[in-house]
């Protein structure tokens, strides 16, 4: 079986942003699917590690912006490539670069096209991730840029990886480019393991390379 197929599939990216209390949260997910259109009914996963994952879970509301071919990579940076738990996303966040919506959470104005609030309905355990079905409550289109694809994002926002120079082996994430070097690590891997996460962006072991 080849595990690469499913990269053929095609992905859009989104910002996903909720509220708990007082606690904001945002992170980067590929998965928004509309199922129905009477009632308006659409789903997201999102990994459970994620901070944002535990908010839903407790608020059952959220907002998605859907980001588009003008995004930055630092956008990806900022909700991507760390965790809530250990920062505040929106301390330092340019004030005209979101907005707060009348359910009191965040959408992203620059990089994105258009947003979609929704209520979780039902959820379901998906063993590393969460699924959540909701019903939309507000969209709205920012702007006409195409929206971004996982393909787009790759070829043409995430930075080109440079090679790194060890005598060890070096797995590189696919994903947001971090590095694993052995020869750097306390405790090497021969392979790595298969419950092996990057600890940037949270994704499996299928999503790093070997460096030839």
């Amino acid at each position: 079986m080849n595990e690469k197929t499913m990269q053929k599939v095609t992905y859009g990216l989104y910002v996903l942003t909720t509220k708990e209390g007082e606690k904001i949260n945002g992170c980067i997910i590929n998965t928004m699917t509309q199922h129905t259109t009477t009632p308006n009914i659409i789903s997201i996963t999102v990994n459970k590690q994620n901070y944002t994952e535990e908010l839903i879970k407790k608020s059952g509301e959220f907002n998605v912006s859907i980001i588009d071919e003008t995004a930055k990579f630092d956008l990806f940076k900022r909700f991507g490539f760390q965790s809530g738990r250990d920062v505040d996303k929106f301390a330092d966040f340019d004030e005209s670069e979101y907005k707060i919506l009348e359910n009191n959470i965040p959408i992203i104005l620059k990089g994105v096209n258009s947003y979609v609030s929704a209520e979780v309905i039902e959820s379901m355990d998906m063993g590393t991730h969460t699924l959540f079905i909701a019903k939309v409550t507000d969209m709205d289109i920012i702007n006409d840029n195409n929206s971004a694809s996982y393909a787009y994002y790759h070829a043409n926002i995430k930075p080109k990886k440079e090679e790194v120079k060890s005598k060890g082996k070096v797995w590189v994430c696919k994903i947001c480019g971090y590095v694993y070097d052995d020869e750097k690590e306390a405790v090497p891997f021969e392979e790595l393991p298969d419950d092996w996460v990057c600890p940037l962006c949270k994704h499996p072991k299928s999503d790093f390379e070997l460096q030839e």
